[in-house]
């Protein structure tokens, strides 16, 4: 699901992955306007090799990459670069295959996966600001019997991963939720009830471990300190505000207006078994029409991810979201500073992500960004800033267990770099990756 993996811990698209089935693609590319980005000067993408794009060596490179992406097997991926003088590259390519189902653009929605996080830490941290929460508050306090140790247990640990608790999605039974093999409602209390089966798995506050466990702690803290939905306080104090009319939480797995997110795909259970992790249940599978040695799964109910997980938008309006939290016009500067305060993901590597108060801070080959990774069924997503906001990159592709393959989890993280380096105006070192 999120920033890890929309099921058991697997290695993230920065890990070394085998080699996956090669694909005949075919290129969809498409270029459009970001909405809300002041007279952008568009690269215009539509329907081009890679070699007809002039004088725009970066779109060429980002196009090449993606074509690479495409061959080492994914069935899409879509790259939107808000660059510092104002340009917007925006394109979206896929496999030949997926056509029939969908004509896949940068303005389609998708689901972020835990990209939902930062928007979660940004309401923390409003309220911390208003005096209604504080970090230090226990979870006890405001969850009083719903997490084992929650008396040692602070805000601030929920936020930063360094809660010690057990992260829910390694539980068999939500397996089977977030593949669709059990498409039954969950309540957030559940979710909890699952990861208390479990003992922790370090003391709290000794170390960092990803857990999706404290985001949906998190957001019933939020309902409890304000007595409003999580969807309500989502629209009122973010969405709305920002303008952002491609984005909402898929608290009830429905999608809104009529509007579904683009099409996505898994491996069957065949090509899907090689890349679970050791002690998958036997026969793991994804619900959902067969496509050749792929399912569709745009219909599995993302529900159960709820505040960890559940927001749907379009790479425009992440990076309207992440701009504007960059630049200040979320939170107060105490507050923000607050967010930016990390911990090491990977002690003893130098080049290790570093996580703070619902956001991450990558460092890239081409320098350090700020923003999130998220991982749904068939969607994959990484959303960055600088540290300015003035620049924004996201890079969407259609599946995530695909990405475990070694030659496709490489691939697409090359796409990823170059994108961000695109976006800070620097040439892709050689031998970066």
């Amino acid at each position: 699901m999120g920033h890890r993996f929309a099921g058991p811990h697997l290695p993230t698209r920065r890990a070394a992955m085998a080699v996956a089935t090669t694909l005949a693609a075919a290129a969809a590319l498409t270029a459009c306007a970001a909405p809300g980005d002041a007279a952008p000067r568009i690269v215009n993408a539509a329907d081009r090799s890679p070699l007809e794009f002039g004088g725009d060596p970066a779109t060429r490179q980002l196009a090449a990459l993606m074509q690479q992406d495409l061959d080492a097997g994914v069935p899409g991926v879509v790259v939107r670069v808000r660059t510092g003088d104002g340009r917007t590259i925006s394109l979206a390519k896929q496999a030949a295959w997926t056509r029939a189902d969908h004509r896949l653009s940068a303005d389609d929605q998708f689901r972020m996966g835990s990209n939902t996080k930062t928007m979660v830490g940004v309401l923390v941290l409003q309220l911390v600001a208003e005096h209604r929460l504080a970090l230090q508050d226990s979870v006890e306090k405001w969850l009083p019997g719903l997490v084992p140790g929650g008396r040692r247990i602070t805000l601030k640990m929920l936020l930063n991963h360094t809660s010690g608790l057990f992260d829910y999605i390694n539980d068999p039974t939500v397996l089977a939720r977030e593949t669709g093999a059990d498409p039954s409602a969950v309540t957030p209390r559940e979710l909890l009830a699952v990861a208390a089966q479990y003992p922790p798995v370090s003391a709290p506050g000794a170390q960092y471990g990803y857990s999706n466990t404290n985001y949906v702690a998190l957001g019933m803290v939020l309902e409890k300190a304000t007595r409003r939905h999580l969807a309500d306080l989502l629209q009122q104090r973010i969405i709305g505000p920002l303008r952002l009319h491609d984005t909402y939480l898929a608290a009830d797995g429905r999608s809104r207006d009529g509007a579904k997110p683009a099409d996505a795909y898994e491996p069957d259970a065949e090509h899907l078994a090689p890349l679970l992790p050791p002690g998958a249940p036997e026969g793991t599978a994804f619900a959902g029409p067969a496509r050749g040695e792929h399912v569709l799964v745009t219909s599995v109910n993302p529900a159960w991810s709820w505040a960890a997980a559940a927001v749907v938008s379009t790479p425009a309006d992440e990076q309207r979201f992440l701009r504007a939290l960059a630049s200040g016009a979320l939170l107060p500067p105490a507050q923000l500073a607050e967010m930016r305060k990390t911990v090491t993901e990977n002690p003893g590597d130098p080049h290790s992500s570093r996580y703070g108060l619902g956001i991450e801070e990558y460092r890239s080959p081409c320098g350090p960004v700020w923003g999130h990774t998220g991982g749904m069924a068939g969607y994959s997503s990484q959303n960055y800033t600088d540290a300015t906001g003035e620049r924004a990159v996201s890079v969407v592709t259609t599946t995530l267990f695909g990405l475990h393959a070694p030659a496709t989890g490489a691939a697409d993280q090359e796409v990823v770099d170059a994108a961000i380096c695109t976006m800070l105006g620097k040439p892709v070192p050689a031998g970066s990756r």
